[in-house]
């Protein structure tokens, strides 16, 4: 019997070790699997490269985990904004990379990589420090630069609902990179508000199929009840 659920978070996240590289879902806080990151920060995993929209918010989430010590490099397309403080003091002490990759292009190099796709050409970012030691072409008369897509051990992301096969919902924005990710991981470890039962997830509204989630584990919302479901 095909089963998924984990019963706690540290369960699901074994296997996490140093220098392990890890795609955070997240559009700032919106998606963020907080619970996953807290479990992660519990573990104290060391030299992590973590792929990210953002490089964290205030002292929570992200930059809680960037604050423990946990992480050698970030690439993400955001990485400072008025609460970014916690990346923003380490990056200034020269205690983490960064690699800064458009946002779009962030989102196609993660795509490319769950999609089977060696590389892409893309204009963005052309004649720019960004595109300094890549390949560069002209196709059709425009400039465009070569872009390797982004693989990870692990995923680390939220969603809404699950059931035990790993299929997957979300809520509104907190959707953003989460499908994106799944795919791209070796392993999806997935934090959800509700466990269902089989069948009960409308095919129609399945975003994420479970042939691309390993691990799911319920973080109960306050808004949300959760369903019992095994360990």
């Amino acid at each position: 019997m095909i089963d998924k659920t984990h019963s706690s978070i540290a369960s699901a996240l074994a296997g996490i070790t140093d220098g392990s590289t890890l795609l955070i879902g997240g559009f700032g806080n919106a998606g963020m699997p907080s619970a996953l990151i807290d479990g992660l920060i519990a573990l104290r995993p060391r030299e992590l490269t973590i792929i990210s929209n953002n490089a964290g918010n205030g002292d929570t989430g992200l930059a809680a985990l960037l604050k423990a010590g946990c992480v050698r490099k970030i690439i993400c397309s955001f990485p400072r904004q008025s609460d970014s403080y916690v990346f923003d003091a380490l990056y200034r002490a020269g205690e983490i990379e960064l690699e800064v990759v458009p946002q779009g292009n962030l989102a196609e190099r993660i795509r490319a990589a769950g999609s089977g796709i060696g590389a892409f050409f893309s204009p963005t970012g052309y004649g720019t420090l960004l595109a300094e030691g890549k390949e560069t072409r002209e196709i059709d008369g425009r400039q465009y630069v070569l872009e390797m897509p982004l693989h990870a051990d692990f995923a680390l992301i939220k969603a809404h609902r699950g059931d035990r096969w790993g299929n997957l919902t979300y809520r509104k924005a907190a959707r953003n990179f989460g499908p994106i990710m799944a795919m791209a991981a070796k392993t999806a470890i997935v934090q959800v508000d509700q466990i269902v039962e089989l069948g009960e997830l409308d095919p129609e509204h399945i975003i994420t199929p479970g042939i691309f989630v390993q691990r799911v584990v319920a973080v109960p919302d306050a808004t949300t009840a959760p369903i019992a479901h095994a360990s």
